[in-house]
């Protein structure tokens, strides 16, 4: 062969690789533009945002799949929730419920308890006050009259029984209901309702139920004009509580806006001494009698129940704790979670043993659980994590279970409802998404599905982590949102 022809196959091999280079497609930039553009906007790096996305009906397709740092496991907020509730829903069941039971912890003759009366709880998410007098008048009504052996609140279905006791507060407002650590009994949510209503001079205030003994003092709010009825936060201060053998008083502090009426749910009063006021003051006005010291501990062995009160079912509850984003009853769900494990008892605390049954069902459904920390199962953490591609997969697998539409109606409906009504109205997502919000200072997130414009059912977890993230997140998540349910 000549050297001209050898140049010639050469420039030939030459062009025909160039031409097979051009041909082969580049791959596309995994971020769409509207979500560059509003990470621009916001100054937020592209590596503070991780995600994926796939149509449920082509999910095994990688060319149909939407991601970006899909396995990097981040601080989830209350997306973290989605998890808990597909564990919850699969594990205990829609209908599963809870209860309080009220025992004799003794004998009892001719109307008579010759020993402890006894409040047990067993993770009911929904006793109030209501349910608490119905629970002591169906005892009363059953002939008891006088108790002799004091009230004994048994908290001890989950382990330990108060959490909350030595535990660091997670922020600087420990008293408002976002912080409400659960515990298996719940009563009143922990919570007490402050109805306070102020003139152009002076703030009055008092507590809703006014149990007997819990004082509130408002004589040292400074009524400020200048501030507006719905800032009324801004001006709050920590309140100061001080307890002696006759009442609890509680001293507000801060301003407060002139003629402003405002009702707030606190827990500013130990739960063990709300209880007790309230049982002593609903067994007085029923006619009883009960005499004795107030104690948490277990129930007596071969204490007899005298009334019982159930729960909603799981399903709907827990669809009111997903829209609203309650962190004390998915906390309560998670721990139920692990009370209910084959060995839970060997676990050292019933919060170990819901962790592992969450790993449990991911491996069970071939799910990788190496990004996933948990805590308390609501996203109030600043140490649980998990990627967006476990969230997914843990989402797509809950939706070809039976409890899919339990799961589906409880997340919050883009632009319509929940913790969503105001975002994404005026977009594509608008009525189209079912999706979980989260926010802390430093994550946000949204997980959940999406129909698009042919209608098509995406999966979504999506997550921006960055010092700035509550600031600034939003928007960028919401983008990816409108463009997923935009798509052809």
């Amino acid at each position: 062969m000549s050297k001209r022809t050898l140049i010639s196959a050469s420039m030939a091999l030459t062009a025909l690789l160039l031409a097979g280079c051009a041909s082969v497609p580049q791959p596309a930039d995994p971020i769409p533009a509207p979500v560059r553009e509003a990470m621009k906007a916001q100054g937020l790096p592209a590596e503070s945002l991780a995600f994926v996305a796939f149509p449920l009906e082509d999910a095994q397709n990688a060319s149909a799949r939407r991601a970006w740092q899909p396995d990097l496991s981040v601080r989830p907020a209350s997306t973290m929730k989605v998890l808990t509730g597909i564990v919850a829903l699969d594990r205990l069941g829609p209908n599963w419920r809870g209860r309080v039971e009220l025992l004799a912890g003794g004998a009892v003759k001719d109307g008579v308890l010759d020993g402890p009366l006894v409040l047990s709880g067993m993770a009911h998410a929904a006793f109030d006050w209501g349910a608490l007098s119905t629970l002591l008048r169906e005892a009363r009504d059953g002939g008891l009259r006088e108790v002799r052996g004091g009230l004994v609140i048994d908290r001890t279905h989950f382990r330990p029984a108060r959490e909350d006791v030595g535990l660091p507060p997670f922020d600087e407002a420990p008293e408002f209901p976002y912080n409400v650590i659960p515990d298996a009994l719940l009563l009143g949510g922990n919570l007490l309702q402050l109805q306070m209503q102020s003139d152009a001079q002076q703030l009055q205030a008092r507590w809703n139920p006014a149990w007997q003994g819990l004082v509130v003092d408002a004589s040292k709010v400074q009524i400020d004009p200048a501030l507006r009825c719905a800032q009324w936060e801004e001006g709050w201060k920590p309140a100061t509580v001080a307890a002696d053998a006759g009442a609890v008083t509680v001293r507000l502090n801060g301003r407060f806006p002139a003629n402003c009426r405002h009702v707030q749910a606190l827990q500013l009063i130990d739960r063990s001494v709300l209880a007790a006021q309230a049982v002593r003051q609903i067994w007085t006005e029923l006619g009883g009698c009960l005499d004795g010291e107030v104690r948490e501990a277990a129930a007596p062995e071969g204490s007899r129940v005298l009334a019982s009160h159930q729960a909603p079912p799981l399903a709907e509850w827990l669809r009111g704790a997903m829209k609203r984003s309650d962190n004390a009853l998915t906390r309560l769900a998670f721990l139920q979670v692990g009370s209910v494990h084959a060995q839970a008892a060997q676990f050292p605390s019933t919060r170990a043993a819901a962790d592992a049954q969450v790993r449990d069902w991911l491996r069970t459904h071939g799910i990788a659980d190496a990004s996933l920390v948990t805590d308390n199962g609501s996203g109030l953490s600043r140490s649980e994590r998990l990627s967006p591609a476990l969230l997914a997969a843990a989402i797509q697998v809950a939706l070809t279970k039976p409890y899919a539409p339990e799961l589906v109606a409880g997340l919050p409906l883009a632009g319509v409802d929940g913790t969503l009504s105001r975002r994404l109205r005026g977009t594509a997502a608008e009525a189209n998404g079912r999706l979980k919000t989260g926010t802390l200072r430093d994550a946000v997130g949204l997980a959940g599905t999406l129909k698009d414009a042919r209608g098509r059912l995406w999966v979504v977890a999506a997550h921006v982590n960055h010092d700035q993230a509550a600031r600034k997140g939003r928007p960028v998540l919401d983008a990816l949102m409108a463009h997923l349910a935009a798509s052809q």
